[in-house]
């Protein structure tokens, strides 16, 4: 079961919009875990990084353009992932980067898999023709098969050399 959207904060002009994700996993909450942590894990379904899930720990993704710098903001392991996203615009001559947050919870169902919620905070507003090109505005897949077909944002066919 997938449930994405759009999320304003308190409907004032300046509100932190979120877009918002949330999956239910075959998968446990260690296997996740993995898969958001360890860098070519997260590489697998994301970007290059050389993310340390350790607070205040800074890490970098390979952005199409330009690096996307974060920071480890909380890290509770199997529970709890919240780091900085700052994107500096491939287009030199604005200086406006997207500084936002995104949180990952985990919670382990009755069955034994993981109930995941992503939820980027200060995205949607600044990004949104982005997020309209993208169909949903991640440019990331969770499924980390090696299927030649491209595999879309939100199809949580997730980690599967997480193992």
């Amino acid at each position: 079961m997938k449930k994405a959207g759009l999320a304003a904060n308190d409907g004032q002009g300046d509100a932190a919009d979120a877009l918002e994700f949330e999956y239910e996993l075959a998968e446990p909450p260690e296997k996740v875990w993995r898969a958001l942590t360890i860098p070519e894990l997260l590489a697998a379904w994301m970007m290059p990084n050389d993310i340390s899930p350790e607070i205040g720990n800074r890490f970098a993704f390979a952005g199409p353009d330009t690096p996307i710098e974060c920071e480890i903001l909380d890290a509770e392991p199997e529970k709890l992932l919240r780091y900085s996203w700052r994107e500096q615009p491939g287009d030199a001559a604005r200086q406006d980067p997207l500084d936002s947050t995104v949180t990952f919870t985990l919670a382990r169902t009755v069955s034994g898999g993981t109930h995941l919620r992503i939820v980027h905070d200060g995205f949607a507003r600044k990004a949104m023709p982005a997020v309209a090109m993208a169909g949903a505005g991640c440019r990331v897949s969770l499924g980390a098969n090696r299927s030649s077909k491209p595999i879309a944002a939100n199809t949580p066919r997730l980690l599967l050399r997480a193992a």
